[in-house]
């Protein structure tokens, strides 16, 4: 009863202070399920910039990683945007440094760059287009056939891409540390044990275990096939923390989380995601800290391959 009521009384005081600030809270699919549940809205990364980018909130808390939130700084450089964990990072972003992707583009300089938005904004302002899984085909698609492509940092995303679009690109050698471990042994047992269950993936999956997939797609998009298709049963191969809406969306349906190659580890959880709670979300509020602080000459920069991004999808 007693956690009950603390943590009644920390949403209160969260939303007074949301309206003190008079803030928006952006959070991403993968957050954990109250912080879900008390923002303003949830998504994936590309409705999330576009959120930012439409808001007319002063303050932007960014219930997300650290990316996230520099591309809504970058969005809105006069707008005071607080992340709760600076330390909420990504794999993806930390395996590609600005210096190796700039000698990266320095030695293919014929190549356009599309760059996944999982990545810093320093990477962002030395690509040409930003990406996100969501709208990473469509844009590819519109460039011309004869046009060769860069695409960083995510490897297995970029082979998904290239088997989609027909497209020979040179891709970097990222991977995300969640979608990289799933098992896929693990996986293949379950679907035995759970005759008519339906493999769902994210593209940042292996291409083994996409494979076994019924269907592939971004978060927002698994959260779509679910409510559109017609199965009861679902094995999740993203991060675990997009259940929590597709429970929301269908109550009936049973979620299966994908299970990880190591079973001492929640390695199907972000560890980046999860460092943001509901205690930092009020505390970064509170103290108008953590906060995301850009280089403007870089932003500026960088916010020219997301606008592309924004135009393309």
């Amino acid at each position: 009863m007693n956690e009950i009521e603390i943590t009644t009384d920390l949403v209160e005081r969260i939303l007074e202070k949301k309206r003190e600030l008079n803030a928006v809270i952006l959070a991403h699919y993968y957050q954990e399920s109250e912080i879900q549940d008390i923002a303003d809205f949830v998504g994936d990364s590309l409705e999330l910039a576009r959120k930012a980018k439409e808001t007319d909130a002063e303050v932007i808390v960014f219930a997300g990683v650290h990316f996230m939130a520099e591309t809504a700084k970058i969005l809105n450089p006069n707008k005071l945007v607080l992340l709760p964990d600076l330390e909420a990072g990504c794999s993806l972003a930390e395996g590609c440094p600005a210096d190796e992707f700039a000698e990266f583009r320095f030695k293919h300089p014929d190549h356009l760059a599309i760059t996944y938005i999982n990545c810093t904004a320093e990477v962002k302002a030395l690509s040409d287009i930003i990406c996100t899984s969501s709208s990473a085909e469509k844009i590819i698609n519109q460039i011309p056939k004869d046009k060769p492509i860069l695409f960083s940092p995510d490897k297995n995303l970029g082979k998904y891409l290239i088997k989609k679009t027909g497209r020979d690109m040179l891709v970097w050698e990222g991977s995300c540390i969640v979608h990289e471990h799933f098992s896929e042994e693990k996986i293949i047992k379950l679907l035995t044990e759970n005759p008519g269950a339906k493999l769902i993936a994210h593209p940042e999956c292996t291409d083994t275990l996409l494979m076994w997939a019924n269907y592939i797609g971004s978060t927002s998009r698994l959260l779509k096939y679910i409510s559109e298709d017609e199965s009861q049963s679902y094995i999740v191969a993203t991060e675990v923390g997009i259940i929590h809406q597709m429970k929301k969306a269908e109550p009936k349906k049973n979620f299966i989380p994908a299970p990880p190659e190591d079973e001492s580890c929640s390695c199907n959880e972000c560890p980046y995601m999860k460092l943001n709670t509901m205690e930092k979300l009020y505390f970064c509020m509170e103290n108008k800290f953590p906060e995301i602080i850009l280089d403007p000459v870089i932003a500026e920069s960088a916010l020219i391959p997301i606008n592309r991004m924004l135009e393309m999808s």
